[in-house]
């Protein structure tokens, strides 16, 4: 161990990076922690990553916020790794680097007609509504009849935000770009699939509640999609959040008699996989295949085919992250290879270097999850630090050295105290229209304001 602190970089201010560094500023080892984020904006996945009308997304960025605010943890935004500055470089420069990226991007979806140009990655989708500056200002709002593929918490957001009516977002920080675009949507119906049956949908409960409360839209579910084998009544035995989720289904399932009055319809089906995408050169329907359960909570196609008129499909079956260059990879997994956070390259651990968060383990898990890989990989730091095992390969350290290497570049980098700006400016907007805040999009804009430097003060 040395007489210095040790010099740390995380790459990545969302959740996974923020509470990493956390952990790491209070442990028992004299630390300098510096927080690289390729954005302008911290939170990652938490700004732009979760519908704006999540109901815990405040909480959520207010542990965050408490965190950076202490300033023991140094952020420097605007900076992409791999671009602004070589991984190499970072690693030359800090003892230690834990990659905390998550994923950003969506799972391969691979059924006929998945090409055609109206199917959509709910990644992309969310980006846009979410307001990403790295993503199109316009979305293609055109089809009246939608199908979301996957029963997970995206695809609820997903649908959700297709349906609900713009008016019933203006509470919420949602860019005026996307209040446009939204406005002008003619959609009627939106259809979620699950292959599986009530008890295997991924769904939670609050958000699966909240679908009913959504005005002016109705939620319709099927009787022949409601089946359970022995691996279903386990999970619902098993489980309080599978029991809460069957017992909101159901009570769908006995609303169903009630007069549907709503302009807007989300149906919600089950026991379902895609088959094929129709249409030749657009959208014109969907081919579900219909499954049963076996016994174990898989599901095995019976033959039967049923055929959906929709003009649009929205693939929400997961997340995929992205290689950062330089950094080991695994192309099929879409994760940083690793053991217990400690970083391997062709099975061979790489000293100094480590991954937390969906990057570390797949796009699965929560908060909670995202806490516990944490502590694994910080305490696999903390242990390789105390036997002597991290050290950077020059004497031109952390963020000292760093610093002159963006600013030779011109990178314009920003800061934790450029955040508070930046937030402060979304807040005086929405605060004009009396609003909690209203999201600036443009990258310039929001990097300018961030800088304390001249802006057009355009939002998007």
């Amino acid at each position: 161990m040395s007489n210095r602190p040790l010099q740390v970089a995380v790459i990545g201010a969302g959740p996974a990076g923020i509470y990493a560094s956390d952990i790491l500023s209070k442990s028992d080892v004299d630390v300098q922690i510096d927080l690289y984020e390729r954005l302008p904006a911290p939170y990652g996945l938490v700004r732009y990553g979760v519908a704006p009308d999540h109901p815990r997304i405040k909480q959520i960025i207010k542990a965050l916020y408490n965190v950076l605010q202490r300033g023991d943890i140094r952020l420097v935004g605007n900076v992409e790794i791999g671009k602004d500055v070589t991984f190499d470089e970072l690693h030359e420069h800090y003892d230690a680097i834990i990659i905390a990226t998550g994923a950003d991007r969506d799972r391969p979806f691979d059924v006929p007609g998945a090409d055609l140009p109206e199917v959509y990655g709910a990644a992309d989708f969310v980006s846009w509504y979410d307001g990403h500056p790295d993503y199109p200002r316009t979305w293609p709002l055109e089809a009246k009849e939608i199908a979301v593929i996957g029963v997970g918490n995206v695809a609820l957001d997903v649908a959700r935000i297709l349906a609900k009516h713009p008016q019933d977002l203006m509470s919420t920080e949602i860019p005026q770009n996307v209040e446009e675009g939204l406005r002008k949507s003619p959609v009627t119906d939106v259809h979620v699939f699950g292959r599986r049956g009530p008890a295997q949908v991924k769904f939670t409960p609050m958000e699966l509640r909240e679908l009913g409360e959504v005005p002016d839209v109705d939620i319709i579910v099927y009787e022949d999609d409601y089946d359970y084998d022995e691996a279903s009544e386990a999970a619902v035995a098993d489980s309080k959040m599978t029991r809460q989720v069957v017992n909101i289904l159901t009570d769908y399932l006995f609303e169903q008699e009630e007069e549907k009055t709503a302009s807007r319809r989300i149906h919600i089906h089950m026991l379902q996989e895609p088959a094929e995408i129709l249409g030749a050169e657009h959208v014109e329907g969907i081919r579900m295949a219909r499954t049963a359960l076996q016994g174990d909570g898989s599901v095995a196609r019976t033959g039967e085919f049923i055929d959906y008129p929709v003009q649009a499909v929205y693939r929400a079956v997961g997340y995929f992250s992205s290689p950062i260059p330089g950094a080991p990879f695994d192309d099929v997994r879409g994760v940083v290879p690793n053991v217990g956070g400690r970083v391997v390259n062709d099975g061979v651990v790489v000293n100094g270097m480590y991954a937390t968060g969906w990057i570390k383990r797949g796009p699965v898990g929560l908060i909670g999850s995202t806490k516990s890989d944490a502590q694994e990989t910080i305490g696999n730091l903390v242990e390789d630090y105390k036997a002597g095992l991290l050290h950077a390969t020059t004497e031109e350290l952390g963020w000292e050295a760093t610093q002159q290497v963006l600013e030779s570049r011109g990178v314009r980098y920003t800061t934790w105290q450029g955040w508070e700006l930046l937030e402060a400016y979304e807040k005086s907007l929405g605060e004009a229209v009396g609003r909690e805040r209203i999201k600036v999009v443009e990258r310039e804009t929001m990097t300018a304001i961030s800088r304390g430097e001249p802006h057009d003060g355009k939002l998007y």
